[in-house]
């Protein structure tokens, strides 16, 4: 990755938006969800599998638990077997179980607006608490998945791997009235063009501003 000096990392930075949201300017969450628990816990099933498989098991899933409390009373087996093809099922089912028990104890099986409140609930992280503020509440958030985390390093807006390193690095690059969008034109641009193992570049529209090691010519 090259040095840029700070006034030629904002002009970059601004062009770098401008582009994403002229080509994707009508983003949303690929998740599949009829209210705030069910985004809740499509994100949790959406660790280490696609947004489309998530989307092809919560219909059956939502069809037959649709609170936190019948999730709280599902027997184990059972939640299993319904998420089984999400992968990572049980410790999954576990987390989803826990954090619904909590939904009920803590917030009335209400999900919270907050962030500080969302990350105190089993088996959620900033990435997954951000996604449901983001799209459920309106609430500013980079939402960094492996997407956004590869691609923002691609792109030389982070230096950082870990998620909250990164989070912060474009927070302080991005408006905040961007930050919600701009996590999901990465994530759109990550899943078309900036691949992890075979990146378009020749393709890519952002080519002439990237400074990766990982460039295909």
């Amino acid at each position: 990755m090259k040095s840029i000096k700070p006034d030629k990392q904002d002009a970059r930075t601004r062009e770098i938006r401008m582009i994403l949201n002229a080509r994707y300017p009508d983003v949303k969450t690929q998740l599949d969800y009829k209210s705030p628990f069910q985004l809740l816990v499509a994100t949790i099933l959406s660790a280490q599998c696609t947004d489309r498989q998530v989307n092809a098991t919560t219909p059956k899933l939502f069809e037959k638990l649709n609170t936190p409390e019948a999730f709280v009373d599902v027997p184990n087996e059972t939640l299993e077997a319904l998420i089984r093809s999400t992968g990572f099922y049980k410790n999954k089912s576990r987390h989803i179980k826990n954090c619904a028990a909590a939904l009920v104890e803590r917030f009335g099986g209400q999900v919270p607006a907050s962030l500080d409140d969302l990350v105190t609930l089993p088996g959620v992280g900033r990435k997954t608490a951000n996604v449901v503020l983001g799209a459920v509440f309106g609430i500013p958030g980079i939402v960094v998945d492996t997407h956004v985390a590869r691609i923002s390093r691609r792109l030389d807006l982070t230096r950082h791997t870990d998620p909250v390193k990164i989070e912060f690095d474009l927070m302080a690059v991005i408006p905040e009235t961007e930050w919600n969008d701009f996590s999901l034109r990465l994530i759109y641009f990550g899943r078309l063009f900036c691949k992890a193992r075979k990146p378009e570049c020749p393709d890519c529209f952002l080519n002439h501003l990237c400074y990766s090691e990982d460039k295909r010519t």
